[in-house]
């Protein structure tokens, strides 16, 4: 198979989004991934001026590298209403937006290959029954309906055909687009340095361009939120492994939604090519953060330990030397390195093509002709944060989404809009707080990322 990297966006890419700084706003949002632009997005619906600043590019990080699946399926309990209205503004987005952002409803598929594993995915089932969802057990006659040439190694697994799909470097670029097209300034190359604050409350962001006055502050900065945090004095645990995708040139349709089982995941893209992982290839580089949250991550670590691999090379001793402090006038951790752009794993990208013969031989002859990774920023209970920032009046955090924010972003970015305007939030968001890490409640781990 022919290997070719993919192009990612990062500090060479052309910058896009390049609005003057404003002197003030109602609300500056940190961080331009899809939980940030889809902030921006519902906070001027409600009729507040924003300034949304972006230290690299626009989707630059996780949200343009991730599968592209809008699902319901397999879902936390408590995420599952709020991606169930995610679903609805993606709906409306790919009817309002100028853009063909690839949005389609073709469903979600979770696959299985023994009883055990079919067991696992009927459990599931009560879960969707108490929300209404139309996710249904499927075997092998109905398997083979769904899936076209595909070998009979599964034996069944669990279908919900109103899940969707869209293609993450279209769609949130296109929201950004709309979003300053309603007033919404988007700054890239912006890093935010510090808060500023006022008797004890935010009164302004100090950013590498300048100071913006306002009087409140989303953090969505993906995986850098917990360094950003832990600068202004509070902790928020969080880490990063790194998943290595592929996708393939066109070929035959097998399946035109979305699809997992134990050893692969495929999703048919608008190109006619499918993006491609394999399971149980997460790579953790070992940081400080490692060591400083080891504690609160030893139950999930534990639970997934085969699923992940430790790097303790590419830069071991930089990591371990990395200063947490600066200040509003020195450059920051935020413009030494402007998109995280990691290289895909070889052992990865190599397990995707054997896996690709054994689970989907129709598309064995494919090149791949893109391979790519990127970073997912994961809590110690797999679920994210949105929430006020206990005793910091004007600071909300929206972060740790753990591999799952790109189908349930619209959702959260309605909800931290009504958050900071002081709107009911319609949902039930108590398993999302973030004092759930150090008040000693007994965390429940969520879905595997």
């Amino acid at each position: 198979m022919l290997l070719r990297r993919q192009i990612m966006l990062n500090e060479n890419s052309p910058v896009q989004f390049s609005d003057s700084l404003p002197k003030s706003v109602d609300v500056v949002v940190i961080g331009a991934g899809i939980i940030g632009i889809s902030t921006a997005w519902f906070l001027s619906q409600r009729g507040l001026s924003v300034a949304v600043c972006e230290k690299g590019r626009v989707a630059g990080e996780q949200s343009s590298r991730n599968w592209g699946w809008i699902r319901k399926h397999g879902r936390d309990r408590a995420e599952l209403p709020i991606v169930i209205e995610a679903l609805e503004h993606w709906q409306s987005f790919a009817k309002q937006l100028d853009e063909d952002i690839g949005f389609e409803r073709h469903g979600v598929l979770y696959l299985a290959e023994n009883e055990h594993e079919l067991a696992a995915r009927e459990r599931w089932l009560s879960i969707a029954r108490d929300h209404d969802l139309d996710t249904k057990m499927v075997g092998k006659p109905e398997l083979g309906q769904l899936l076209k040439n595909t070998p009979q190694g599964w034996i069944g697994g669990a279908y919900t055909a109103s899940d969707a799909r869209a293609e993450p470097f279209l769609a949130v670029p296109a929201l950004a687009r709309a979003a300053q097209n309603r007033g919404v300034s988007i700054t890239e190359e912006c890093a935010a340095r510090t808060l500023d604050f006022t008797a004890g409350s935010v009164s302004g962001v100090v950013t590498e361009l300048g100071l913006i006055k306002c009087h409140s502050v989303v953090c969505a900065g993906g995986a850098w939120s917990s360094l950003f945090c832990r600068h202004h004095g509070f902790d928020f645990p969080q880490l990063t492994v790194r998943a290595s995708v592929a996708r393939t040139a066109p070929g035959a349709e097998i399946f035109k939604g979305s699809a997992a089982g134990s050893g692969i995941a495929f999703r048919k893209r608008t190109d006619g090519g499918y993006t491609l992982a394999a399971n149980g290839f997460f790579d953790h580089y070992v940081c400080r953060d490692s060591f400083r949250y080891f504690k609160q991550f030893l139950p999930t670590i534990g639970r997934a330990y085969s699923d992940f691999s430790l790097r303790f090379t590419d830069g071991l001793i930089d990591r371990l030397k990395a200063r947490d402090l600066w200040s509003a006038d020195t450059i920051s951790p935020f413009e030494r390195e402007r998109v995280l752009n990691p290289d895909p794993s070889p052992a990865a990208i190599a397990e995707i093509g054997m896996r690709v013969k054994r689970y989907l031989p129709a598309l064995a002859d494919l090149p791949l002709i893109q391979t790519w990774a990127g970073m997912i920023d994961t809590t110690p209970d797999i679920v994210p944060v949105m929430d006020r920032v206990p005793n910091v009046n004007g600071l909300f955090v929206a972060a740790g989404f753990s591999g799952h924010g790109f189908g349930i972003g619209p959702g959260a970015g309605r909800i931290m809009a009504d958050m900071v305007s002081g709107n009911a939030l319609g949902h039930d968001v108590s398993r999302f707080r973030l004092s759930r890490f150090s008040d000693g409640s007994k965390l429940e781990i969520g879905p595997a990322i």
